[in-house]
């Protein structure tokens, strides 16, 4: 009887063998001596199994590093670092079909349709973190800025992916140091900064404009 996972790996071994996805459901079926009927049952398409894919190895990340002892005492800054340091080791066991999957992907600026689950479970994990991370003043809430904190964690995360994807150093060093670099960079711009100050001066200097003609300097 066909089962979630054995799908996946029939799916898997056929498009790192073929370097394409099956002709049909039908020939996927047979290959994988199933009934047609037992693939619809977990999933619609062949795309809905890569969506599945990216997502599961998302939520087994989130599952592994929030059960670790230290999670708890983690900044937003060390939550966010962890996530990816974990997510791309456990995708290291699956690097031939990631390599398939992102580079089948047409070229758009919107996020391909195969990473929306995928997306959304790690959205939820940015808005927990930086929500946390605000509430603790380790982040600044900066009006309107503050909403699209989560956006800049996600291009960042697929800018890791691509670099992932195209690394050739021994034991993926180059991308573990664009992780450390970059969500750094990311959340040293997230904290409060000489250019938040210099806004309230000017915010201050704008809900004071009359106290200067009181002080005799109007002119």
């Amino acid at each position: 009887m066909a089962t979630v996972e054995s799908i996946q790996k029939g799916y898997i071994d056929y498009v790192l063998t073929e370097g394409e996805q099956p002709k049909s459901v039908y020939v996927f079926a047979k290959k994988n001596e199933m009934a047609e009927e037992e693939f619809y049952k977990y999933f619609g398409s062949f795309d809905a199994i890569e969506q599945f894919i990216w997502d599961d190895l998302a939520k087994r990340t989130l599952t592994e590093i929030k059960t670790q002892e230290v999670w708890g005492q983690y900044s937003a800054r060390e939550k966010a670092l962890s996530f990816y340091y974990s997510f791309f080791e456990l995708l290291k066991s699956n690097r031939s079909f990631a390599v398939y999957s992102v580079k089948k992907q047409p070229k758009s600026l919107s996020t391909p349709a195969v990473f929306n689950d995928l997306r959304a479970t790690f959205e939820d994990f940015a808005e927990e973190i930086l929500k946390e991370g605000i509430e603790s003043t380790e982040l600044t809430d900066r009006k309107f800025f503050a909403k699209r904190y989560k956006d800049a964690l996600w291009v960042q995360f697929g800018f890791v992916l691509h670099f992932w994807i195209n690394d050739n150093s021994a034991g993926f060093e180059k991308t573990d140091e664009a992780i450390e670099k970059g969500v750094n960079v990311t959340f040293d711009l997230f904290q409060r900064s000489p250019i938040d100050n210099l806004f309230e001066y000017g915010k201050f200097l704008a809900q004071n404009s009359g106290l200067k003609q009181t002080m005799g300097f109007g002119k």
